[in-house]
């Protein structure tokens, strides 16, 4: 079922020092070591607007195996989207996420709550760490910083960076906020958090029907410096139902949010704020997620920035190597490209580190990239609409990994 390289189109045995580009050298690379070698194989579409190619690099430790996806923004009969399980704390395979929706292709997107080893009897969610936007929806917002799971990001970069497309059908790099309040009859109470896995210190935030069954307990552990601290012991939880305080706990509790309804969740100043309600009680709630742009995302997706206009930002790890995956912006946001590597082991493959995938995709044709989730949960699968697709890397792990999220290509010709 799987595709390997097709005819050589170029092959691009270009001599150049890594981290060197032809016209010169990347700001801030790698001291030269040896020479590289590319080769890029013929791209095929896979569907109006959309092609699907393979690339093979050779690096000082080894060879690099890419697969990657051009999507033309320009093409009216192209859009991208948000994949996503249908709630915020669930999984599923990127393959099964393409076929839900009628995808054409698609790549893993966000790291997530992956595992949850510090905190004894509490439960991995599996939610996304960043901002997540499908449809004009906007699902949650982003976790604390040092709430974060993945790769060290550098520095300026946050959990609420997100990659995305706006209703003016361009791509670009963004930082999306929440903005938001509870109003009270005590008063007005700031909203801190919507359906994520970790509440900052002293915070409340919200959760609905969007959020899934997962358990909200996870929400009041950790600080916003150390994933890994104890969980909280002052907590409440308060569930609105159509504009009224309906229940009061002591402690986040597990199962679906009912439609209608609004579960908030409380920690430390959070917790004592909203221990001062009552059973019937009006409690109105207010939020959106701002960006910096005044054109609103249609859809979003979180990771880290790893190349600004043409070159690799400051401070990206140089030093370990993984299998990655990445999206890029062309110029104008019209192109979008969604790389991923192949994890098959042996024959010298290898991954590539943090700035290696920058300059890897500037060199693609990136003005702007995101790093997306790696490792095992690097998958690129494309298909034909109506229910048949190939994954066309070896994931790393032997089988997909299920994730929360994928970047979801559609072509309607």
């Amino acid at each position: 079922m799987k595709q390997r390289f097709g005819r050589v189109r170029a092959v691009l045995t270009v001599l150049v020092v890594w981290g060197v580009l032809a016209g010169g050298g990347l700001a801030g690379g790698p001291a030269a070591t040896a020479a590289t070698t590319v080769q890029r194989f013929d791209a095929v579409a896979v569907a109006p607007g959309v092609e699907y190619g393979e690339f093979r690099m050779t690096v000082p430790r080894g060879i690099v195996h890419g697969h990657l996806l051009t999507v033309d923004l320009a093409d009216p009969r192209v859009t991208v989207d948000l994949l996503y399980p249908g709630v915020v704390g669930a999984r599923a395979p990127v393959s099964q996420l393409a076929v839900a929706r009628g995808a054409v292709a698609a790549v893993n997107g966000d790291f997530f709550h992956i595992t949850e080893t510090q905190h004894p009897g509490v439960e991995a969610t599996g939610a996304p760490v960043g901002p997540a936007v499908t449809s004009g929806r906007q699902l949650k917002a982003a976790v604390p910083d040092g709430q974060r799971f993945g790769p060290a990001m550098p520095p300026g970069a946050t959990t609420e960076d997100v990659i995305g497309v706006g209703h003016d059908r361009r791509a670009r790099l963004d930082r999306l906020t929440l903005r938001g309040a509870v109003l009270t009859p005590g008063g007005v109470l700031p909203l801190r958090g919507l359906n994520q896995y970790a509440l900052p210190v002293d915070g409340i935030g919200a959760y609905t029907a969007r959020w899934g069954p997962a358990s909200r307990v996870r929400a009041t552990c950790g600080t916003d410096i150390d994933r890994t601290a104890p969980c909280s012991t002052e907590t409440a939880e308060v569930t609105v139902r159509y504009g009224r305080v309906w229940a009061l706990d002591a402690r986040p509790g597990t199962g679906g949010v009912a439609a209608g309804n609004v579960v908030l969740v409380g920690r430390e100043a959070g917790a004592r704020q909203l221990r001062a309600l009552r059973i019937g009680e009006p409690v109105t709630l207010g939020y959106r997620l701002v960006g910096r742009y005044p054109v609103p995302l249609r859809f979003a997706v979180g990771g880290f920035p790893i190349v600004r206009d043409a070159e690799p930002v400051a401070g990206l790890d140089a030093v370990t190597v993984a299998v990655r995956t990445s999206a890029g912006i062309g110029p104008g946001g019209r192109l979008l490209y969604l790389m991923a590597l192949d994890g098959a082991p042996g024959q010298g493959q290898t991954g590539l580190t943090v700035r290696e995938l920058a300059e890897l995709m500037e060199r693609l044709g990136a003005r702007d990239a995101m790093n997306l989730d790696g490792g095992g949960s690097s998958t690129l699968v494309t298909g034909d609409g109506v229910g048949q697709v190939v994954v066309r890397n070896h994931p790393s792990g032997g089988a997909e990994r299920p994730v929360p999220n994928a970047v979801g290509v559609f072509s309607f010709g």
